[in-house]
Formats: C-alpha cells, sequence, structure tokens
C-alpha cells in the first residue's frame, strides 16, 4: 500500500495541471453526482458526499459546480446517467489490479481500459479475480514533520483507528470505513495535515518490482489514471522509494 500511496503523492502535482484542462473537475463532478444519488444531497447525513466535496475545495472546484452537480444527483436538475464500473486486472509481475471507473457508457469504457492494458502489457481478469485481494479500508498518509510518532498514534487509536504504521518520512493509518471520518476529525482537529486521507482498497499482500518491471507498471497505472472515466486504480505492487522517487522524476520532467 505505501508504495502505491508514495505514487500518488509524488504525482500530486499533476491534479494542478489536470484541473486546468478540467480533467479533475470532470472526475470530481462524476463522483459526486452518483453518490448524491445514492445517499443524498446532504453531506452531514453522507459522509460519502462530504468527503468528495472536501476533495474538491482542495481542488479549487466553484461551490456552484458543487452545488450543480449534487443536484443532478438528487434529480433536482436534469444531467447524464452514470454509473459505476470495477475492472479486475493484471500488470507487470502479476501484480494485481482493481480500476474503479464512472462512466455513462460502459460498453465504451470496458474496450477502451482493454486497449490501454493491451498496450501496456497487462491482462484483464474475470469478476473476483482480483477483487479478493483488497479490504476496504480509511487511509491516512502524514508526514513526520507534522507531528510526534505517539502523539499521532495516540490521537489515531483513541479515535478508533486500526492499525498505526511508521517509515523514514511518512506515517500511515488505516481504519474501517465506518471510521474514517472519525478518525479524520481527530486528526484535523489537532491541525495535523494529511499528505492523502481517503477511503481506499488495501492489499492482503503486496509483490517486490524493481528495473524495467517498475517503470513498466507505473506506466500503465498513469495511463489508466489518465482516462476520463477512471476514478481510482488500486494496485499491490511494492517498489522502492529510491526507484519510485527516480520514476516519478523522469516522469515529471517529460
Amino acid at each position: 500500500m505505501s508504495g502505491h500511496s508514495k505514487w500518488k503523492t509524488n504525482k500530486g502535482k499533476k491534479m494542478v495541471a489536470d484541473a486546468k484542462r478540467g480533467a479533475t473537475f470532470t472526475r470530481l463532478i462524476k463522483e459526486l453526482v452518483i453518490i448524491a444519488r445514492e445517499g443524498g444531497g446532504n453531506p452531514d447525513t453522507n459522509p460519502k458526499l462530504r468527503a468528495v466535496i472536501a476533495k474538491a475545495r482542495e481542488a479549487n472546484m466553484p461551490s456552484d459546480n458543487v452545488k450543480m452537480a449534487i443536484k443532478r444527483g438528487t434529480g433536482e436538475i436534469p444531467g447524464i446517467i452514470y454509473e459505476e464500473a470495477m475492472f479486475e486486472a493484471y500488470g507487470t509481475g502479476g501484480v494485481a489490479i482493481l480500476i474503479e471507473t464512472l462512466t455513462d457508457n460502459k460498453n465504451r469504457t470496458t474496450a477502451e481500459i482493454r486497449n490501454i492494458m493491451s498496450k501496456k502489457g497487462g491482462n484483464m481478469a474475470g469478476a473476483g479475480s482480483v477483487s479478493w485481494m483488497f479490504n476496504k479500508k480509511g487511509y491516512f498518509l502524514i508526514e513526520k514533520s507534522q507531528a510526534k510518532e505517539d502523539e499521532l498514534m495516540t490521537i489515531a487509536l483513541d479515535a478508533g483507528a486500526e492499525d498505526f504504521k511508521s517509515d523514514e518520512k511518512n506515517y500511515e493509518i488505516f481504519t474501517a470505513p465506518a471510521d474514517f471520518d472519525k478518525v479524520k476529525q481527530a486528526i484535523d482537529g489537532k491541525g495535523i495535515k494529511c499528505l492523502d486521507a481517503e477511503l481506499t482498497m488495501v492489499p492482503s499482500s503486496t509483490i517486490k518490482l524493481a528495473g524495467n518491471e517498475a517503470k513498466q507498471l507505473l506506466s500503465m497505472i498513469e495511463a489508466l489514471e489518465e482516462h476520463d472515466d477512471v476514478e481510482q486504480v488500486y494496485a499491490n505492487f511494492d517498489i522502492p522509494d529510491e526507484i519510485m522517487d527516480q520514476i516519478a522524476a523522469e516522469s515529471d520532467s517529460e
């Protein structure tokens, strides 16, 4: 999990570029529409909606865009109908991949995801082939400069966190999905900033990659993430930090 989260953090600057051409806003609008449709348009009673609104604010999405998307979801104004579709696949080195999408045309999205996987050396898998390796969890990634380890661990565990991990640069906190909001409020309440805070899919085991295999896999994941219909990509790879940094730097310079 830490490897993929580090890749997402290193690629964080890409969100700014995406926002300029509307890709990030488009994805957030889709997410707001479907979550409002499923759980209602009130963020006080719909924690998923509350989390996406927070992401929209971080991306500097205008509040009017957020309100319109929510109204489309609740049916107050007409709009495109989106549906969720989850694809399962295997990448370089047998890495398990889950691809979460929101689409208005599932057949088109299926063909395009299949094409990306084929070009990047991956293979689509049947339903259930990969998903059993992942569990839904709340996840937080926090730089060590933000808090002392004992202090943060106490805050997180007292609020209901399930697990706490530490490496040279960051802390990782895992929660049950139902406890995500409570732990986030506890962390935010102490003024501690997160590099990443989301509900995600955590693999039960990982596959170590290096060299060309690592580059090929991350190229595949980046191509998937750039697809307009893709919301999240989850994978069970483990790539050393120094290789991750090198690949991210090379990608940013292109």
